[in-house]
């Protein structure tokens, strides 16, 4: 079976079309990871038109403030002293009827290309709904359709150690999590944030570190919620405590909702571990979208918590979640409410 191309695959292709000058007279770019969705727009605007044709020749119209009837007026002016026209829909989630654009999809003008950045919420709303879709078929006909769809937690260290060695820059598996951790699955947020660490590095350094991440960015490396679910598994009270200590002193970066669902989603790994058939190191990666590298430590923590225990960690989660929005409780505080459930976790 062939491999699934990644996001970051496909949307080379279409960069290395764009190069070449092959271009499509639409470009449908829609989802709810607006990163790629900001890289094909920004190249376009960018690269199709020398400077001096710009200012004649490329249009960039905001869904909020227009209509289907005036991009398709705009989409359907010829050039002037150039070869095309570009024209860029930004923001076209929030653009009422986007599916009469189809009256123009139907009869393009060759010499214009129709950028459409369809940004969407994760839960898929914005406007169209079905109808956009529909919509969307119809233009990949004759142009591209590129959906840009948040990756998962478990993917984004992958994503950061593959972004960084494109750059010539390595970075361990260990604060490859603690990036994720700490800066969640926003790629655009997390490109931004690697960018910085690589202009801090010092000369002739092609790595990040853990301390690097620490004394760049502000995590701690001993107070992060992956350092937690970490002693939690080795079930290491003391530290744990400390970590809910700290937690409690700097709510800003460490909302106990945040981190009630990385114990859960640590718990999900333990629980699904015991049911795997083949616990070879490779497939238990695989299943549980971890890096190898932490598969021995997942295996020591299922021989503290089995499927039982772990069952009954959900439940505590479940209640110290509604806990924490105020059922059941009219005066703990977040932080004690950490330390109790942690308590209860690990006896």
């Amino acid at each position: 079976m062939a491999k699934r191309k990644s996001l970051d695959d496909l949307c080379s292709e279409v960069i290395d079309e764009l190069k070449k000058k092959i271009y499509k007279p639409i470009y449908i770019l829609t989802g709810d990871e607006g990163y790629y969705i900001d890289i094909i727009s920004d190249y376009i605007a960018e690269n199709i038109l020398d400077e001096s044709e710009k200012a004649f020749n490329q249009h960039i119209i905001y869904g909020i403030d227009a209509d289907v009837s005036r991009i398709i007026e705009t989409a359907r002016r010829f050039p002037m002293m150039a070869n095309h026209q570009v024209v860029i829909v930004k923001e076209a989630q929030n653009l009422k009827k986007i599916e009469e654009l189809e009256v123009y999809v139907k009869s393009p003008l060759k010499s214009t290309i129709l950028v459409i950045c369809h940004k969407i919420q994760p839960s898929g709303s914005g406007k169209g709904g079905e109808k956009a879709k529909k919509f969307f078929t119809q233009a990949a006909k004759i142009g591209v359709l590129f959906e840009s769809k948040k990756l998962y937690d478990y993917q984004i260290p992958e994503w950061i150690t593959i972004y960084l060695s494109n750059k010539g820059i390595s970075i361990p598996p260990a604060p490859a999590e603690l990036l994720k951790d700490y800066l969640g699955n926003d790629l655009s947020k997390i490109a931004n944030e690697l960018d910085k660490l690589i202009i801090t590095l010092p000369p002739d350094t092609k790595k990040i570190t853990t301390p690097h991440i620490e004394q760049n960015i502000g995590i701690s490396k001993d107070f992060n919620r992956f350092e937690l679910t970490k002693v939690i598994g080795q079930r290491n009270i003391l530290v744990a405590n400390r970590i809910a200590d700290h937690f409690a002193k700097n709510p800003g970066g460490n909302h106990i909702t945040i981190t009630l669902s990385s114990i859960h989603q640590y718990f999900l790994k333990l629980f699904r571990y015991h049911f795997l058939e083949d616990k070879s190191e490779r497939n238990v990666a695989v299943e549980l979208g971890i890096n190898p590298f932490f598969v021995n430590e997942y295996k020591a923590a299922t021989r503290i918590y089995n499927p039982s225990k772990c069952v009954q960690v959900f439940a505590l989660l479940r209640e110290y979640d509604m806990r924490s929005k105020g059922l059941n409780n009219e005066s703990t505080d977040n932080g004690e409410l950490l330390r109790e459930l942690l308590w209860r976790i690990m006896h």
